[in-house]
């Protein structure tokens, strides 16, 4: 069994999800505008509930797993972003940790999710044995792809998840000196 690390960046903090997230993780996947290119359907109470218990789990089964993101300076939560084994059925998503973030209005356009996912692709390239990470982004979702790029993901193949245009991003493992 594993659990979370926490990690520390200049402005954040990157910390197991806890029970006490739930209200702040409700309100983060019941806004339309944060879910708009993540599967787009506002999500109820009981799947939110699910999917912090998948937080834990992955954590548990796999050593790796997603964070919240909070403010350093004030607490606040920010959003989640980590790694994570969906079984989507995409074949260049098997075997590969998928990384992923979604973060609420309040962080957007402050590069929060470049921050804290730079975290993320540096502990996983220290801790996880894979030759590489990947990740799933709607085609036109900008902002995200910015920031993947930023991470050194480079595009790999144009996919339909269901009905939804998806596009898969790859980043090799890094080496990183001290």
């Amino acid at each position: 069994m594993t659990d979370a690390p926490t990690l520390h960046t200049n402005r954040l903090i990157l910390r197991p999800h806890g029970i006490a997230d739930y209200a702040a993780c409700r309100a983060l996947w019941a806004d339309a505008k944060v879910v708009r290119h993540v599967g787009g359907v506002p999500l109820d109470a009981q799947a939110v509930w699910f999917r912090l218990l998948r937080y834990a789990g992955m954590w548990s089964l796999l050593g790796y797993g997603m964070w919240a993101i909070e403010d350093r300076t004030t607490g606040a939560f920010l959003g989640e972003g980590g790694l994570l084994s969906a079984a989507r059925g995409l074949p260049e998503l098997e075997g590969v940790p998928e990384a992923g973030w979604v973060l609420g209005p309040q962080a957007w356009g402050r590069g929060v999710a470049s921050e804290a996912m730079d975290a993320v692709v540096r502990w996983a390239d220290a801790h996880l044995d894979t030759p590489s990470l990947r990740c799933i982004i709607a085609p036109d979702h900008g902002a995200s792809i910015r920031v993947a790029e930023k991470l050194g993901f480079v595009a790999l193949a144009d996919r339909m998840l269901g009905d939804t245009p998806t596009r898969v991003f790859d980043r090799p493992r890094q080496s990183h000196s001290a």
